[in-house]
């Protein structure tokens, strides 16, 4: 008896933007999308707790503006204009520069702060959150030098942009 292969079905990404909804608290959705990309295990609740908090204490530390503000101007000048794709051309692979969509930039410099912050330690996340966005903010800190170095690293590479296709 000859044994059935199952066939899986690959299943195609599918985006769950269009179900998220605005932050109760600034209702904005791109608040939303940290607080996810914040979120471990599921575990929402705790993610909006550090997440409030860390504006809470943002505020404490820059008075001169709205922290919603803040947090927004601390992304933007985290958000990369170009990135460098790896393109294999013949037998050789070059590092291609692409300009970023901005639905992508937002999403790597949201994923680049929390990550920066995570890599951190001896402070609680909130505290870690607040410093990385008002030294972002500021145009200090590691996420603004890891934007900083992905823009060398195009015009380094930008000899190769004819290879973007």
């Amino acid at each position: 008896m000859a044994k059935k292969k199952n066939k899986v079905a690959k299943q195609k990404f599918r985006s769950t933007q269009r179900f998220q909804k605005p932050d109760p608290r600034f209702n904005s959705m791109v608040v939303t999308k940290f607080i996810n990309r914040l979120m471990w295990d599921g575990k929402k609740a705790v993610a909006c707790t550090i997440f409030y908090e860390a504006m809470d204490l943002l505020a404490k530390k820059i008075t001169d503006s709205d922290p919603l503000d803040t947090f927004l101007a601390a992304l933007q000048n985290v958000m990369p204009q170009v990135e460098v794709r790896s393109r294999r051309v013949g037998g050789a692979t070059y590092q291609v520069p692409i300009e970023v969509s901005r639905r992508r930039a937002q999403a790597l410099a949201i994923r680049t702060i929390i990550d920066t912050c995570r890599g951190r330690g001896g402070k609680p996340m909130a505290e870690r959150i607040a410093d990385e966005l008002a030294q972002a903010y500021r145009r200090e800190g590691a996420s603004v030098t890891w934007r900083e170095n992905t823009h060398k690293m195009a015009e380094a590479n930008k000899l190769f942009a004819h290879y973007a296709w």
